[in-house]
């Protein structure tokens, strides 16, 4: 399973950005997803997941109502969209796979066994 995030820039606060992961793998259907970031000099943190079927999500406090997560399973690939940016947002993104999730309605914050690259998002006041 590999995965490549892309999507990140420079962003002015307040602003959007729409990061999106694709996902080798035939199983995606089947894996709850995940986001976390990681600021310099902080711990990688979660941000945002989503189960199998999409119906089920969860955000860290310090996003919700601002972030969305979504998937398209035909297409392999889950997004994450910022809105209402704030300079604390500033960090590198990395999406993450937990293959052995299977069909649950839950999310799990940690145990995912797949990651990707990171992809840079930069909030400017």
């Amino acid at each position: 399973v590999q995965l490549q995030a892309s999507g990140g820039g420079l962003v002015q606060a307040g602003g959007s950005r729409r990061l999106s992961c694709v996902v080798s793998g035939r199983a995606f259907g089947v894996y709850v997803m995940g986001w976390f970031r990681q600021a310099p000099g902080k711990e990688r943190e979660f941000v945002a997941g989503i189960n199998w079927s999409g119906r089920k999500t969860s955000y860290a406090d310090s996003v919700k109502g601002r972030f969305t997560i979504s998937r398209d399973n035909a297409e392999n690939t889950v997004f994450l969209q910022l809105n209402s940016l704030k300079p604390e947002d500033t960090a590198v993104y990395y999406c993450a796979a937990d293959s052995r999730s299977g069909y649950i309605d839950y999310i799990p914050v940690r145990g995912y066994d797949y990651w990707g690259q990171g992809t840079l998002v930069t909030v400017s006041s």
